[in-house]
């Protein structure tokens, strides 16, 4: 049986295999890939994140990491075992994890990539409080600030996770505040029209 979701603290989501000898190239989605050299012990986790998926998912797969070195913004890792493109061609897709309990400390107003999914977003820069969506992933490849990726009623919107509107980070509710600055959930309508 797999343990859920909230037990892992995400680290990298394999996207491609690298090489010719089992490596994969990953996105990055630690705050601290250079913790990536004092870890051995890693575990892989199914990339879908609907809770279909997450239920249905086979226990996480236990796997040595042999080496890794960052490249091109994100980091090719090389798993003990997985010595051919094929072998990797099975990872894509797949989060490198490690359990909660293994995680650096963090400070008050930092979460983690993998803590923010499936939050809820809230708009709290007008007189009422807006709700934007509920965010299903985290865009690390755009720029300096992440970019949250977020469903709502009008459809998927891109929001800067940027500290300047970072208003309150519930982890307990599930609920992410920001103020957002006018226009922004507008400009993907905009585009549209």
């Amino acid at each position: 049986m797999s343990e859920p979701a909230e037990q892992w603290v995400w680290l990298a989501r394999i996207r491609r295999p690298q090489g010719r000898k089992g490596e994969v190239f990953a996105e990055i989605l630690t705050d601290f890939p250079e913790r990536f050299r004092e870890r051995r012990r890693l575990w892989l986790l199914p990339g879908d994140l609907s809770a279909a998926a997450r239920a249905a998912a086979k226990a996480p797969r236990l796997v040595e990491l042999r080496n890794h070195w960052l490249h091109k913004g994100g980091v090719v890792l090389h798993f003990a075992g997985l010595d051919s493109i094929t072998a990797a061609e099975a990872l894509k897709g797949m989060i490198v994890a490690i359990p909660r309990a293994e995680r650096a400390d963090l400070k008050k107003d930092e979460a983690y990539v993998g803590d923010l999914v499936g939050c809820e977003l809230v708009d709290v820069a007008g007189a009422e409080p807006v709700r934007v969506g509920e965010i299903e992933d985290v865009d690390r490849s755009a720029g300096a600030a992440p970019l949250l990726v977020v469903r709502g009623a009008k459809g998927e919107v891109l929001v800067p996770f940027a500290k300047s509107y970072l208003r309150k980070i519930d982890l307990a509710s599930k609920k992410v505040e920001m103020e957002l600055p006018a226009g922004l959930l507008d400009l993907g309508e905009a585009e549209e029209a």
